[in-house]
């Protein structure tokens, strides 16, 4: 199967900071499922070729793509996730996509994953000195406790050290992932990679009272939302019990629960009051963000937490989980509340402080705004060739 190529490719800018270089990208996810990895991938791509580079980006792919992918994509075999068909596991590269990495000529690798693409990818840019970098995309070792896998922690560690320790940058969203690294030994060329967010996307101003209306929602009833896929290891027992505390005691809220996934069951059985909307894109998505009025999100398995900052700038005060990612988002008392992951006790009181107090409530939301115009993607993207331009030099340097 030949590399297939986006029009972006076709038309890539010619001069840029990286004006004829040539990306090697390795990724487990990038058009077959439209989630935060996938998404910053994609328009990482774009902004490189605008950039003036050459990219090639090898991964797992599906005869109905999600997403129309930027780059020269180059599919990699791989297998549905038992019991997760929406997520691959990619296999072991062929002698021939070997040979295709050898005929690219890439002047960087960068691996988004550390699966066996990815290590075979590390091996060929180590043995022919080409620059390698890596990027932390997902915190692996926080979701196998909802898999029965704790006693493997210890032992993914030592890979992840291993492989990373190989890499001459590791991109990092979050200073809190950062931390959590170091703690375990990968802390040589950390550099934080922040996510950005579309501030005319994600906007206050697509609050929609006719729509709320359509829902069944009062225009001063206050709507807790929830936008994340609906997985386990969201932390969706927690939200549901934090919703139903606050029920129980009387507290006003109305709840909005937006995405789809296995753990939708659980929820319509917990929250039958709540309203449902599915999988929700585009202008629906940004329509449903600021038309809420809370955002809560427990999960502690983030690395960044895109949603979170989506919220935030579509005005939102948002209650999350005290971990990586949203640590380094929400900024306690001024653009919302922190609580300890799995206590829906603390979330109910933060929650409901906010829903009993207006004014609280508006001066979080135009601080969160006022936040999230800190991560706009020009800047953020622009960090990464910043970073690109550090290695590249010491490969020309070595006569490679």
């Amino acid at each position: 199967m030949s590399p297939v190529t986006s029009r972006a490719q076709a038309s890539a800018v010619s001069a840029g900071r990286l004006a004829g270089k040539r990306i090697a990208l390795f990724t487990g996810a990038y058009n077959h499922i439209a989630d935060g990895v996938s998404l910053t991938l994609n328009r990482l791509v774009r902004h490189l070729e605008q950039e003036g580079a050459v990219v090639k980006v090898y991964a797992p792919t599906v005869e109905e793509a999600v997403l129309e992918h930027a780059g020269m994509l180059e599919p990699v075999r791989s297998i549905a996730m038992p019991g997760r068909p929406e997520y691959r596991i990619s296999l072991t590269m062929t002698r021939r996509q070997i040979k295709s990495i050898e005929e690219f000529a890439p002047d960087l690798v960068h691996l988004a994953t550390p699966d066996i693409p990815g290590g075979q990818a590390l091996r060929w840019a180590l043995k022919h000195g080409v620059p390698v970098v890596g990027s932390y995309h997902t915190h692996f070792t926080s979701y196998l406790g909802f898999y029965g896998l704790g006693w493997a922690e210890r032992y993914l560690w030592h890979r992840l050290r291993k492989f990373y320790g190989r890499c001459l940058h590791t991109y990092v969203p979050s200073q809190s992932m950062a931390e959590v690294l170091a703690e375990h030994g990968i802390a040589d060329g950390v550099r934080l990679w922040r996510r950005g967010v579309e501030l005319q996307r994600f906007d206050p101003a697509k609050r929609d009272l006719a729509w709320r209306r359509d829902l069944g929602f009062a225009d001063d009833d206050v709507v807790v939302t929830l936008i994340s896929r609906l997985v386990v290891e969201k932390g969706l027992t927690t939200f549901a019990k934090t919703i139903r505390l606050l029920l129980d005691r009387g507290i006003p809220v109305r709840c909005l629960i937006v995405g789809k996934g296995p753990g939708r069951e659980m929820l319509e059985a917990e929250l039958p009051e709540a309203v449902f909307l599915g999988h929700r894109k585009g202008k629906e998505l940004s329509r449903a963000y600021a038309s809420s009025d809370i955002f809560v999100f427990p999960s502690f398995t983030e690395t960044f937490g895109n949603v979170t900052l989506e919220a935030m700038a579509s005005g939102l005060p948002a209650v999350c989980a005290d971990a990586t990612g949203s640590r380094s988002l929400v900024i306690p008392g001024r653009t919302g509340f922190l609580a300890p992951p799995d206590n829906a006790e603390v979330f109910a009181a933060h929650v409901e402080r906010l829903v009993t107090d207006k004014a609280l409530r508006s001066s979080m939301s135009e601080a969160a705004r006022e936040e999230a115009a800190t991560y706009a993607w020009p800047r953020v993207l622009g960090s990464i060739v910043g970073y690109y331009l550090e290695v590249l030099p010491e490969r020309e340097m070595s006569g490679a």
